[in-house]
């Protein structure tokens, strides 16, 4: 069913999703300030009564946006890491799966990571917070004897989200690459590094 064409009689469940996919593309296309109310319940073909119905203001949704992001990268991040008794030959693809998964949700959701990953005013913290659950990650992984005990989790867990956040302005949203390629990259290089055996 089109946006512009929805059946009469929608839900309240099905309005409230339609504003707030609407939303996101006005305000990832547009930004925060040069977003309108209007805008969003014209696209959306609801009246702006329906639109108040569900949220109190333009902050209201743009803040939920947000939220919604926050909640579905941290999920996503929480359940990338390792189980204790992986085979050693299987975790370069379990770590693989777990980045294709974060691409992937990336670039199916493009107009919400751009509101929350770069034009939120908290995506600086969403980042921070994201590099903590990384590092916890990480923390268990090391302990578990997947990687060196020397790692400085901390530094890494940094490093990962800066190549996460590039490649997916560069590579993911300009369609140079899929998610999954991306992840593989991303794998032989940390895993493998760019040096020869000297």
């Amino acid at each position: 069913m089109g946006q512009r064409g929805r059946k009469k009689g929608a839900s309240g469940e099905e309005s409230r999703a339609l504003l707030l996919t609407i939303a996101a593309k006005e305000f990832a296309n547009h930004g925060f300030y040069k977003t309108k109310i209007s805008n969003i319940v014209k696209e959306a073909n609801v009246t702006q009564p329906t639109f108040y119905l569900y949220f109190q203001n333009k902050e209201a949704i743009f803040q939920e946006l947000v939220d919604s992001f926050r909640d579905r990268i941290f999920t996503l991040t929480k359940s990338s890491k390792l189980d204790s008794d992986i085979a050693s030959e299987n975790v370069p693809d379990k770590i693989s799966a777990g980045l294709a998964n974060i691409f992937t949700f990336f670039n199916e959701n493009s107009d919400l990571t751009r509101i929350g990953f770069f034009m939120a005013p908290e995506s600086e913290e969403i980042k921070r917070q994201l590099a903590w659950q990384i590092k916890m990650n990480l923390d268990s992984e090391v302990e578990n004897g997947y990687f060196l005990p020397s790692l400085d989790t901390n530094l890494f867990s940094e490093i990962l989200v800066g190549a996460i956040e590039r490649l997916t302005i560069t590579h993911l949203f300009q369609g140079k690459d899929t998610p999954e390629n991306l992840a593989v990259h991303m794998v032989r290089l940390f895993l493998y590094g760019v040096g020869r055996d000297y």
